[in-house]
């Protein structure tokens, strides 16, 4: 999709970059199958392949770094296979790393190996400081329940309590993302994809995360829909100054949402800078190949 396309209104202002970190990851590496040294030789771009030709293993993504201040996005693109969305789900606490450290300011002001903490103890994190918006809605939403009950679902595991609170609260974050309140009462099942998507990012919204992770959040929508979920993003990101990790195979959406970017190919980091820049003058071959797909 050609981000370009759907730039017909004024931009927001965007939200200020704060100093420091709010998320900051280093050396993270995930492999599936033998996790030993073994696995990594002939693995990575220059070698074509993620697959281990010693054990069998799947580097899938290995000795990647980046740090998101508040306020700012950034990109981390790449084929399916490439690993960015590995890293994302990393993050997220869906997969456990194989290596490396991850951190969020809001936890124990950012001395915490998040890699350490139990499966309850990383989904506690996304009661707060974390919050994950999926390509599938399936995965981030009770399709079963109403579009009012999802949001509800986080605000009550934080310790909401007050039913008309917790509802005010949904119907503002519904309004937020132009879900009419004539549906708010209505099972998420019964809404179109790009309806759903909306809910998903309203409920990723309800506790004010510090830090939003966005894994392909417009892949498999008309591109109308699309176009309206991204212009949706965009305005949220400059408004709320959260820190986001937009993960995405298209660079019209990492050029629409982002600041910098990360490339990723075979599980390894390629080339890294300004967004802008590096749509301008890439530099790596497998930068400059998607680079020119998009312009294309």
């Amino acid at each position: 999709m050609n981000a370009s396309a759907t730039d017909t209104t004024t931009a927001p202002a965007p939200a200020a970059i704060r100093p420091g970190w709010a998320l900051k990851v280093s050396g993270l590496g995930r492999i599936y199958g033998d996790p030993g040294p073994r696995s990594l030789e002939g693995t990575g771009p220059e070698y074509g392949t993620a697959l281990s030709p010693a054990t069998g293993a799947i580097v899938a993504a290995w000795d990647v770094d980046f740090e998101v201040a508040p306020g700012e996005a950034l990109g981390i693109i790449g084929e399916s296979g490439s690993g960015k969305s590995t890293v994302m789900r990393c993050v997220a606490g869906d997969e456990q790393a194989t290596a490396g450290h991850i951190a969020l300011r809001g936890v124990a002001d950012g001395t915490v190996n998040l890699r350490d903490l139990t499966p309850a103890e990383r989904r506690g994190l996304r009661l707060k400081p974390l919050a994950a918006v999926y390509q599938d809605p399936a995965a981030g939403l009770n399709l079963d329940i109403t579009a009012g009950g999802n949001i509800a679902d986080p605000l009550t595991a934080a310790g909401w309590r007050n039913y008309a609170r917790i509802r005010d609260r949904a119907a503002e974050l519904l309004s937020r993302v132009e879900v009419p309140l004539s549906r708010m009462d209505d099972r998420v099942r019964t809404f179109s994809g790009g309806m759903r998507q909306r809910v998903q990012i309203a409920k990723a919204l309800a506790n004010d995360p510090s830090v939003l992770l966005l894994d392909e959040p417009t892949t498999g929508l008309d591109a109308s829909v699309a176009a309206g979920v991204l212009d949706l993003l965009r305005t949220l990101l400059a408004q709320t100054g959260v820190a986001a990790v937009v993960v995405s195979h298209d660079f019209g959406v990492i050029e629409m949402l982002t600041r910098r970017v990360l490339v990723m190919q075979h599980g390894r980091v390629v080339e890294a800078g300004l967004t802008d820049q590096l749509l301008e003058d890439p530099q790596h071959p497998y930068s400059q190949r998607l680079v020119s797909a998009a312009r294309g």
